[in-house]
């Protein structure tokens, strides 16, 4: 069985098609085809039935797929591993984000390490709360910031670089303005803007309120922070948000309040892999921006 083989095996896999399969490998059809064909023959088994102009996966040729996809990403991250030990300062760090996370925190750390390893090349992904912890594991991303931490996971290792208070979004005529801070009861007749279901911005109002003593009215959703922060804005109801989405400037027509009680906070941190070794550029990132957190809470 050789590596083509399997590359071959996975683009004909996802595509479903060998000619497209082909075109994107640069290689000839009647390759592709070979190349499977003695795969199959190696295995004594179909792993692909036709269906029409396509070709589809059999039971035991997802199974194969799933078994080949893990294997060849751990090859890719051995072989990234030896070109990186070779030349950490060369390597490539895959990181993820959350869009809480992606106006100040990410690019701050990134200029700042860029600074002293200005060849190293950084692949950033968005993506919601549970899928960075997926990606973490299933070896998509070497690192991924998030808030709050996870504090039991499997395979991933927390470490909490600060906290932070969650404080009220209020429209600027709201009744509330004008006060130096709030109750979170204070809101319960309110309408409430927050992230869909799914994005632990969404859990952290609801549960929120729940330690207040109410459930919200939730008259609106966004999906990103200025669509909610812009809801707000346009006085369609009040939302809690981390302090660091404020970095820059509260959205115009709006007042930030901090809330008394109950005292609402997140930890933002990052999660790294226990089931296997950072490749030496991403250690070298990994323990940057634990010193440059600690150094920052020395000084505040």
């Amino acid at each position: 069985m050789e590596l083509r083989q399997l590359y071959y095996f996975i683009e004909v896999a996802e595509r479903e098609h060998i000619s497209e399969a082909a075109v994107h490998l640069h290689v000839a059809q009647s390759a592709v085809s070979r190349q499977i064909a003695n795969l199959e023959d190696e295995l004594g088994v179909k792993l692909f039935v036709r269906e029409g102009r396509n070709i589809k996966l059999t039971p035991i040729g997802r199974i194969f797929q799933t078994h080949t996809q893990t294997a060849l990403k751990a090859i890719e991250h051995a072989t990234k591993q030896v070109e990186e030990y070779l030349d950490p300062d060369r390597g490539t760090i895959t990181i993820g984000f959350p869009t809480s996370l992606a106006s100040h925190l990410l690019p701050t750390v990134i200029s700042s390490f860029k600074h002293k390893h200005p060849n190293v090349r950084f692949q950033l992904r968005q993506g919601s709360y549970f899928y960075l912890i997926d990606a973490v594991k299933e070896r998509e991303m070497d690192i991924a910031f998030l808030g709050p931490i996870p504090k039991q996971e499997e395979n991933i290792n927390s470490d909490i670089l600060f906290t932070e208070q969650i404080t009220a979004l209020l429209p600027i005529q709201h009744e509330l303005a004008s006060r130096d801070s709030i109750l979170l009861s204070d809101l319960q007749k309110d309408a409430f803007v927050v992230f869909p279901e799914g994005f632990i911005l969404h859990d952290i109002v609801i549960d929120a309120c729940k330690q207040a003593g109410f459930s919200p009215h939730i008259s609106s959703q966004g999906e990103d922070l200025d669509a909610v922060k812009g809801l707000v804005s346009a006085g369609i109801g009040v939302t809690l948000l981390p302090e660091s989405t404020f970095y820059n400037a509260v959205p115009r027509l709006t007042v930030k309040k901090p809330i008394e009680i109950p005292q609402v906070r997140r930890t933002v941190g990052i999660i790294t892999p226990t089931d296997r070794e950072l490749a030496p550029s991403a250690q070298i990132f990994y323990q940057f921006v634990k010193h440059f957190f600690s150094m920052l809470e020395r000084y505040q």
